[in-house]
């Protein structure tokens, strides 16, 4: 109301000429978010290729629950504070300077968090967490040790082409990143097929070297792919007002960082809750499973953030991408209704992911505790992109924390009452956290649209 108040009063005033709100086509939104969305679907399709390929190798319960118990929200949680190099290049590098010093940070975090993997791999630090903390099942903690080992270039592989990846996005060749995707899961396939032709080798063993193999090859694409762009465009482009320095860097980063960080504990923390719960070990082995599923269908949500974050710079941009994150919840909500709700869901538990019977069902119950999350995801990646946009970012933090915190309570007291499989009580945790979030998300949002759509008024008033 009161931008519109504005508007009234621009146009009414003496000298100033009408203003037309022109919004930005569909389109030109869906072209930016398409390879994007692709991209972010091809790679939650890697979870479910995994799954499936383990379940059909030896002693496919222990390695499913090593695999999606211990290796998986490890690895997440170690390279937890490089995720956001993907929204932090997508916003910042701007110009070639800006790109260069975003590099030397991202080698040095690559490197340190390497290091860090390494002693959780090698050292009695492993037991400490996997055994101690997360109170890892017997059968599984020695598969998981090797798994994590097998799976040491993954922080730096992934640091590398996130960064690399955001600069691809800012300059307008998004399509490169759905290319990286395509052979990250080209290798993938390779490697899990001569895995099933073989038929002896272990799941875990598999799992891990195709993953490693997966995210390196990605890596060396998107190091190819950003040459052409440094050279005629990155060069030539105007040097922002601003400089970056490392002050303003991190004071932009450290809450990115945090946020990720915060999310993936919430891995090891519903593993360390499930193992000590009902039905510990097929909870466990399912969790992987239905997170596969869960993650395919909120991938087109998650790739909506840096369409946000990029086309936020363009003006009477906010209608627009408001209207399109509507229309996505209700088409992703309705399409995990219709697969939890019919045999969609029993062809992908029983046939496709190649679950025992009574897993399947197990799957196939704790898919209604997850339904509000591709919904949410994708009003998540509205408000964060609105924020991240701004430079703003500690609001995306207190939103993770509090959603952590919630999920925390719940697993708790699944843990505590004793009586309910634990699987059930992990996805009710990350939805009802996942509401809190958004909830929070949306407060710290409001005034910077509001804020946008003023600033585009302004512009157009000329």
């Amino acid at each position: 109301m009161y931008v519109s108040n504005v508007l009234v009063y621009m146009i009414e005033m003496p000298g100033c000429r009408t203003v037309q709100k022109i919004p930005m086509p569909m389109r030109r939104i869906f072209r930016t978010w398409w390879p994007l969305a692709a991209s972010w679907l091809l790679m939650a399709v890697e979870i479910p290729m995994l799954s499936a390929v383990v379940a059909r190798l030896p002693d496919p319960r222990i390695n499913l629950a090593a695999w999606g118990g211990v290796v998986f929200p490890l690895a997440l949680l170690i390279e937890a504070p490089i995720i956001m190099l993907l929204a932090a290049s997508t916003a910042l590098s701007r110009d070639l300077d800006s790109y260069h010093k975003l590099r030397r940070f991202m080698m040095s975090a690559g490197a340190a968090l390497t290091a860090i993997h390494v002693l959780v791999a090698f050292t009695p630090l492993y037991d400490l967490v996997v055994v101690d903390l997360i109170g890892a099942p017997d059968e599984i903690v020695e598969p998981a040790r090797l798994g994590i080992r097998l799976i040491i270039p993954w922080t730096w592989a992934i640091a590398y082409r996130r960064f690399n990846q955001g600069a691809l996005i800012r300059f307008s060749h998004s399509e490169a990143v759905s290319i990286g995707t395509v052979i990250r899961l080209s290798v993938d396939g390779v490697v899990l097929g001569i895995g099933l032709l073989l038929g002896t080798v272990s799941g875990i063993v598999v799992a891990g070297s195709a993953v490693a193999l997966g995210v390196v090859c990605e890596a060396a694409y998107a190091g190819w792919r950003i040459r052409p762009v440094l050279r005629d465009q990155l060069r030539i482009a105007p040097q922002v007002k601003d400089p970056l320095t490392l002050h303003s860097f991190l004071n932009f980063y450290i809450p990115l960082a945090m946020t990720s960080l915060l999310t993936m504990l919430a891995q090891p923390l519903g593993s360390a809750a499930l193992s000590r719960m009902p039905k510990a070990l097929e909870s466990l082995a399912v969790w992987p499973v239905v997170s596969g599923m869960i993650f395919m269908l909120r991938s087109m949500g998650v790739a909506y953030n840096e369409v946000v974050v990029t086309l936020l710079d363009e003006p009477g941009t906010t209608r627009s991408l408001r209207r399109y994150a509507a229309w996505m919840v209700g088409g992703t909500t309705l399409l995990i209704i219709l697969i939890a709700g019919t045999t969609l869901s029993t062809f992908w538990f029983g046939q496709v992911s190649a679950l025992a019977p009574p897993l399947a069902q197990l799957a196939r119950d704790a898919l209604w505790f997850a339904l509000p999350l591709p919904g949410l995801s994708v009003l998540q990646s509205w408000f964060q992109g609105v924020i991240v946009h701004s430079r703003r970012t500690r609001g995306i933090t207190e939103a993770v924390a509090i959603s952590l915190l919630m999920t925390g309570v719940i697993m708790i007291a699944g843990v505590l009452w004793g009586q309910t499989t634990g699987l059930f009580v992990g996805w009710l945790a990350f939805s009802v956290g996942g509401v809190a979030q958004s909830a929070w998300l949306w407060m710290r949002s409001r005034p910077l649209v509001k804020e946008l759509e003023l600033s585009s008024v302004v512009q157009k008033a000329g």
